[in-house]
């Protein structure tokens, strides 16, 4: 006879944070690129779910950790804005016709 718990195990803050990147990153938000003479940009809005996993306080994050809120995309792009009234909304910018001037995605 297995013995099961009454009271489910607690789930960590990471395993928690792991489970819902995974069943929400479908639900993220990616704009349409827009263009100046230098950049190409786009905004990526989280939903509500993912929203507290975003640093405290609110600052500009490196590839790793917005990749680890579980925003893909293709190489070149960085975070370079905060806006404090939605900090919800990452804008991403990246050298314009960055995939023609450095196919393997990376910067020399």
């Amino acid at each position: 006879m297995s013995m099961v718990s009454k009271f489910p195990r607690k789930v960590s803050f990471e395993e928690q944070k792991k489970r819902d990147i995974h069943s929400f990153e479908g639900d993220i938000y990616y704009s349409e690129r827009y263009y100046d003479d230098e950049f190409e940009y786009r905004h990526v809005t989280l939903p509500e779910t993912l929203r507290k996993y975003l640093p405290n306080p609110i600052r500009i994050m490196s590839e790793t950790e917005w990749r680890g809120l579980g925003i893909r995309q293709s190489p070149g792009w960085e975070h370079y804005m905060v806006h404090a009234p939605e900090p919800h909304v990452l804008l991403f910018k990246r050298e314009k016709d960055f995939q023609t001037k450095y196919p393997n995605g990376v910067k020399p």
